[in-house]
């Protein structure tokens, strides 16, 4: 990787892209962020995270949509990059029942996009978010090295198809890439549309909490923190391709081309009440719940598998859900409340 070239981070004025923006910065490597501030959420929140970006002198940003093919061309034709960090996307799993076009526009053509920028640099390395929906009806503890061919939201289906594509281009370019499938993110300038920062709000300003599937759902919660530096830590060693792979029994998550596949979580699944009732405690105030069916799309339990990231790494996600909660109700009644 050059050094004095600079990290494209998409979706820099997201959650996760904020925090893996802000890392690179602090650890000394220039960045240039890439966000189209969609109102898909408080757009004032975007601007809060730009901004924070903003005083590192090494930042950058350009305000362009992925889906933007000539904008997309021409920033690629402009500047050059040591290697991208790929976040911008249409995320959640109930908005793409109603609103699917803005996942094939973002999540399919913008990802083309991106793939066609990073194939003509010939980037060192490409690390791209997917997410633990691609694996929908499958058992848990979810593990890379099972198929993940049934999702069960076009959210989902997106995220999957973006490693497919991943890997024709890897096989194709020899670009090295990398997906990491992230399992609920959480933590201090979060998504206002996630289960911790809505049970939250809720329960401080008094409003009743809704559970789905009546409260038994499970979720494999990953503080922020923990996601970045997995990113920071894989995005410095790219895939080089396994020469062992095998077509007669395949391994879904590697290949004989540079391209790998990474579950980011934290591999103990939490329920939703237990999360609810840690908010309460930090926000000393109890909540109404409001007990609800399951939402289509949606999993009762998810779990991360994370062996060959900690075999690989010698690292893997490990804050407590008891800790996170407490910085992130913190923060919230410190900066955004």
């Amino acid at each position: 990787m050059t050094d004095s070239l600079p990290v494209l981070v998409t979706g820099a004025a997201g959650f996760i892209g904020f925090h893996v923006a802000r890392l690179l910065l602090e650890r000394g490597r220039a960045v240039v962020g890439l966000d189209n501030l969609d109102p898909y959420y408080d757009v004032r929140l975007k601007a809060a995270r730009l901004e924070r970006l903003a005083a590192f002198p090494a930042f950058g940003f350009e305000r362009i949509d992925i889906a933007d093919r000539a904008g997309m061309a021409a920033l690629f034709a402009a500047r050059r990059f040591a290697c991208a960090v790929h976040l911008a996307a249409q995320a959640g799993v109930r908005h793409s029942l109603d609103h699917p076009h803005a996942y094939v526009d973002a999540n399919l053509a913008g990802f083309l996009n991106v793939l066609e920028g990073c194939r003509g640099q010939q980037c060192a390395h490409l690390v791209y978010a997917s997410s633990s929906s691609v694996y929908g009806a499958n058992a848990t503890p979810f593990r890379t090295a099972e198929p993940a061919d049934h999702p069960l939201s076009l959210y989902g289906a997106s995220k999957r198809a973006n490693e497919l594509m991943a890997h024709a281009y890897a096989h194709l370019f020899a670009v090295p890439m990398t997906g990491l499938r992230f399992f609920t993110v959480y933590g201090p300038w979060g998504r206002p549309d996630m289960a911790v920062w809505r049970f939250t709000a809720a329960v401080l300003e008094g409003r009743p909490v809704p559970l789905f599937n009546h409260g038994r759902m499970r979720r494999d919660f990953t503080y922020i923190g923990d996601a970045a530096e997995a990113v920071v830590r894989i995005l410095d060693r790219a895939p080089a391709g396994d020469p062992h792979g095998s077509g007669d029994d395949p391994d879904p998550s590697r290949s004989r081309a540079p391209w790998r596949l990474y579950n980011i979580g934290n591999s103990r699944p939490v329920g939703i009440d237990e999360v609810l009732g840690l908010i309460e405690q930090a926000a000393g105030r109890a909540a109404e719940r409001e007990l609800l069916p399951m939402q289509p799309g949606d999993v009762a339990e998810t779990c991360a598998d994370v062996a060959d990231l900690e075999r690989e790494f010698g690292w893997h996600p490990a804050t407590p859900i008891e800790e996170g909660v407490k910085r992130f109700v913190a923060w919230y009644r410190e900066e955004w409340r």
